[in-house]
């Protein structure tokens, strides 16, 4: 039986691979890591840590492109409902790979989702329907993020900063088109530089396109409009509130819902 981890360099993936290493010893077991092109420095600093204390190999799989790239080629800018970035650089060639490397019969796909999100696990299952797909973290023992993290640091590795920062997850650097008000916030506030090369891609995206486009909405007064990040930026330096409670929520590995209207 091959066993293969879909490790995305966050908490929940490196204690779900721990699992798997533990449960399955001497076995064939394989981190595979789909690469954005724009993640955090200090997520590969995690990944080589976590390899090295594994012992298992890492598989990287780069298209070279980053999330702008692909929204450019695309012509589409990514939101909460429809991302090209996650299909083209992660779910698509994770996918080839498998379909390439491995015998739907012989083999468990792995991925990090934890007991707190179980909905999500159920939805990625049936995205890969005809794979084998369990998630460690909803099994007992139930552990909380923060219990994960001393789990790593018991382990000899820090986990990724950006959990320090107060982000809720350690992907394309603390950046995603799914993300809420709240997360947009933490990157303004934390990562101010990084902040505004996003803003910038986003105006030029918007040039590019011709159209009234953003990655976040504006639901205040009863109507919906986009809300662009430059717009967000300047309300928080106004002092106007902002919707803190809103993270929204990273979710690569699962079918968006808005695919079937044929959107890219």
């Amino acid at each position: 039986m091959k066993h293969v981890v879909q490790f995305s360099g966050g908490i929940g993936s490196y204690c779900a691979a721990r699992r798997v290493v533990a449960a399955h010893p001497g076995e064939d077991v394989v981190l595979l890591f789909a690469d954005t092109s724009m993640e955090d420095e200090d997520l590969y600093r995690f990944v080589r840590e976590a390899v090295a204390k594994l012992a298992v190999p890492l598989v990287t799989l780069r298209d070279g492109r980053t999330p702008w790239a692909v929204f450019r080629d695309v012509r589409f800018l990514g939101n909460t409902r429809v991302d090209p970035c996650s299909r083209v650089l992660k779910r698509e060639p994770l996918d080839r790979w498998m379909r390439a490397n491995c015998n739907p019969a012989a083999t468990v796909r792995y991925v990090g989702i934890d007991w707190t999100e179980e909905h999500r696990y159920r939805r990625i299952a049936e995205r890969l329907a005809g794979w084998r797909v369990q998630a460690p973290m909803c099994e007992p023992p139930y552990l909380s993020r923060r219990q994960m993290m001393d789990q790593a640091r018991a382990d000899g590795i820090e986990p990724p900063r950006l959990y320090a920062l107060g982000f809720q997850h350690n992907n394309c650097g603390g950046f995603c088109v799914k993300a809420g008000q709240a997360a947009f916030r933490r990157l303004l506030e934390t990562m101010p530089l990084r902040y505004a090369g996003h803003e910038a891609q986003e105006e030029a995206m918007r040039s590019l396109l011709a159209a009234d486009v953003a990655i976040m909405r504006d639901r205040t007064g009863g109507t919906t409009r986009p809300l662009t990040m430059r717009e967000f930026r300047e309300r928080v330096e106004a002092g106007v509130e902002t919707d803190r409670l809103d993270w929204g929520a990273c979710s690569c590995f699962e079918e968006p819902r808005a695919a079937a209207e044929g959107k890219p």
